[in-house]
């Protein structure tokens, strides 16, 4: 291959290579724009230690909670995810045909979990997924909202005994955000078999209930005016309607509000409404032992747009100064969904009840980001840099490198055959590596080596046969 030319290989559908083609860079005479796509972005080293740490946190959580972990296609088939999102499919991105299949990138991990538990004929699992998501809506990087970005699940699938899953679900949500030290946080929750009841109780047409929901959910973003003229003027709904319904989603409040709608007499005719707050009531219960009722806010104005939620259903919100990151939008959401299994299944009879919490990991990463200002936060692991001291050493060098290394000590050294001293150890102390073990001649000659604690820069003299133990130690000890 001639310099300058790059050759690429055709390939036909069956995977034969059908042709060769040759592409001269020098014939490209247009700049390339260098820019990531809208609503994406780069991470550097700095910024990836940072996720890193993030995702070991939440992690951390889903195992404490027994959650095994499984990874799924980041694309589905197109159908698998038709009809499953109600407003939201708009934002689906849609692949051409491929193969003779229709598909479409993953607009969440909970769809795809429900077809992998239908698929496996599973009856019960508590699974988390770390995976990157995608999504064809309006960008806002500086507020964590992206179009390629990563959804965090913890999900329990199964019939079980009524608000236990869904507890820990929230449990398990607090957890991280507390873990993480994201601020001050409250969790909204609210249940979709109440939102029905409401829409009944008010007059609302059965045909209707989810688009006028969908209207209420923007309540967190919009004044009540807004929401309002909505409803009347493209829903088409009476403005008697409307104002009975802004008598219930414009309450919130804990318990008492729960017990304060079990007495109101429209509600009291609805059997979902009934059904709906026996459970938040049950679920203040549970919340209040694991101690996170605290945290709760029954708010009735939270409908989440998703269309396969069909119980209880919360998400976390700021309430601090980070608030103005986020924009007011949630860090974290949820609910119960029992018939999106089924709904893959030929008879859909056989459901499988399910429950989860996706974390919003961008939009928590922003905050982060935002507060972190140290430029020498380290961005590698490497626990020990060797270092030579003089010319001539650099065989030596590769061998202490190598008895660390398969040691299992996280080791590197200079790509250079004759390293300045001074620069080596402005290295390990740019990337704040721990210790630095320097070889010199004369210690050679005497079968030892110089370790030196980067931070203080105190040396000791350790032979070659105790230095692995040594820094084994110390590691205990960091």
């Amino acid at each position: 291959m001639k310099k300058g030319n790059i050759t690429l290989s055709s390939y036909s559908a069956e995977g034969a290579i059908s042709s060769h083609k040759v592409f001269d860079s020098k014939s490209i005479k247009e700049p390339v724009l260098l820019k990531t796509p809208k609503g994406t972005r780069d991470y550097g080293p700095k910024a990836m230690a940072l996720r890193q740490r993030l995702l070991d946190q939440v992690v951390g959580v889903f195992r404490k909670h027994g959650a095994e972990t499984i990874d799924t296609p980041v694309f589905e088939r197109k159908e698998v995810l038709a009809g499953r999102y109600g407003d939201e499919a708009k934002l689906i991105y849609e692949l051409k045909d491929q193969g003779g299949e229709l598909l479409a990138l993953r607009y969440d991990l909970t769809v795809p979990f429900a077809r992998y538990v239908g698929m496996n004929n599973l009856s019960n699992v508590k699974r988390y997924h770390i995976a990157k998501v995608y999504r064809r809506d309006n960008p806002q990087l500086a507020r964590g909202r992206y179009r390629e970005f990563y959804q965090c699940d913890f999900d329990i699938a199964g019939a079980y005994d009524p608000l236990l899953p869904d507890t820990e679900c929230l449990k398990v949500m607090c957890e991280i955000l507390l873990e993480v030290g994201v601020g001050e946080f409250v969790v909204k929750l609210n249940h979709r078999k109440l939102l029905d009841g409401m829409m009944e109780a008010c007059g609302v047409p059965t045909e209707q209930f989810r688009s006028v929901c969908s209207a209420i959910d923007k309540l967190d973003k919009a004044p009540w005016d807004e929401v309002r003229q909505e409803l009347v003027e493209q829903k088409g709904l009476a403005e008697e309607t409307v104002d009975r319904i802004r008598e219930y989603v414009t309450l919130q409040g804990g318990l008492e509000l729960v017990n304060r709608l079990a007495d109101d007499e429209k509600l009291k005719c609805v059997p979902s409404a009934k059904e709906a707050l026996n459970d938040v009531r049950l679920l203040f219960e549970y919340c209040n032992i694991f101690q996170v009722a605290d945290r709760i806010s029954f708010d009735l104005s939270l409908a989440r747009g998703l269309d396969y939620y069909t119980g209880v259903i919360y998400e976390a919100v700021l309430v601090g100064d980070d608030k103005q990151v986020t924009g007011g939008g949630s860090v974290a959401g949820g609910g119960r969904y029992d018939n999106l299994v089924g709904s893959f299944k030929p008879n859909r009879k056989q459901q499988i009840p399910c429950v989860g919490v996706s974390i919003g990991v961008e939009r928590l990463f922003s905050i982060i980001e935002a507060r972190t200002v140290d430029e020498r936060s380290r961005t590698t692991e490497t626990e020990v840099y060797v270092a030579s001291a003089h010319r001539g050493l650099h065989l030596r060098r590769l061998e202490i490198l190598n008895r660390l290394w398969e040691a299992g000590i996280k080791a590197e050294h200079s790509y250079r055959m004759i390293p300045k001293l001074l620069v080596q150890l402005q290295y390990c102390e740019e990337r704040r590596i721990p210790y630095a073990v320097i070889v010199g001649e004369g210690e050679l000659a005497r079968g030892v080596v110089k370790l030196r604690e980067v931070a203080t820069r105190n040396e000791e003299e350790l032979s070659l046969d105790t230095l692995i133990e040594t820094i084994r130690s110390r590691r205990c000890v960091a």
